[in-house]
């Protein structure tokens, strides 16, 4: 996987994630995420990422970012990759994510 998909979260890169096991992580508000989410997705809100690093760690699988416009994304995962973790996407809106999760 290239590096550009890798941070951009190209449809393929997305794919192979969930091939791999990936989980989804929702970081809109719980209240957003109740208005509509990607199905077996979880809700950790933007800012309550630091504060579930050792929940994230301890899933050992591919980390797939959504949000409501991929703003907050950016710095999850850039915050995510800082504390170890190796396989994250920036995954960008939801709703674009479910597209790509429901076409695999």
């Amino acid at each position: 996987m290239s590096w550009l998909t890798e941070l951009f979260g190209g449809g393929g890169g997305v794919r192979q994630a969930l091939q791999e096991g990936a989980v989804i992580i929702d970081l809109r508000t719980a209240y957003e995420y109740d208005q509509g989410h990607i199905p077996r997705s979880l809700n950790i809100p933007a800012d309550r990422i630091k504060a579930n690093i050792d929940r994230i760690r301890d899933l050992r699988k591919p980390v797939i970012l959504c949000c409501g416009n991929g703003t907050h994304c950016w710095e999850a995962a850039e915050y995510l990759r800082n504390a170890g973790l190796t396989h994250v996407i920036n995954g960008g809106s939801w709703q674009s994510l479910l597209r790509k999760v429901q076409k695999r």
